[in-house]
């Protein structure tokens, strides 16, 4: 089940319900069912915290993901949130913060899925998946 926590923001995610159904297609659609997997939303400095204390890494970032599975074809993991990347990212790039936010949800999800983003070539290819992804969204 997919599950949607705030940790130290009040953030309320616009259609949980669809956002819930369509990201478990997604899975499904990539070969995988949906464990046990929790989105956390927070801030900024949260994260920064998540990405030093467990991945040594000194920087800001959009979203952190754990991959938590026991069973190869079942997602589970935490997935951390920054609230305040997303809204800035949604800014920079002149959508709507709901877009991005699904955008990000995705990305994490495509994450446990076993795309990578490191070189440019597979951020492309993520891309692309979230993209495909995003244009299935339930109206």
């Amino acid at each position: 089940m997919i599950r949607f926590f705030n940790e130290d923001v009040d953030y309320k995610l616009p259609h949980k319900q669809k956002t819930r159904q369509w990201l478990t297609e997604q899975a499904k659609q990539e070969g995988y069912r949906i464990g046990d997997l929790q989105y956390i939303f927070c801030s900024d400095e949260y994260v920064l915290q998540v990405n030093r204390n467990y991945l040594q890494h000194d920087y800001y970032t959009d979203i952190i993901t754990f991959d938590q599975r026991e069973e190869d074809d079942k997602l589970e993991g935490d997935i951390f949130v920054s609230v305040e990347r997303v809204t800035d990212n949604a800014q920079q790039l002149g959508v709507a913060p709901e877009l991005e936010m699904r955008r990000i949800l995705a990305h994490g999800l495509l994450h446990l899925c076993g795309y990578s983003d490191k070189s440019e070539e597979e951020a492309a290819a993520m891309r692309q998946h979230e993209e495909n992804w995003m244009v299935v969204f339930p109206a």
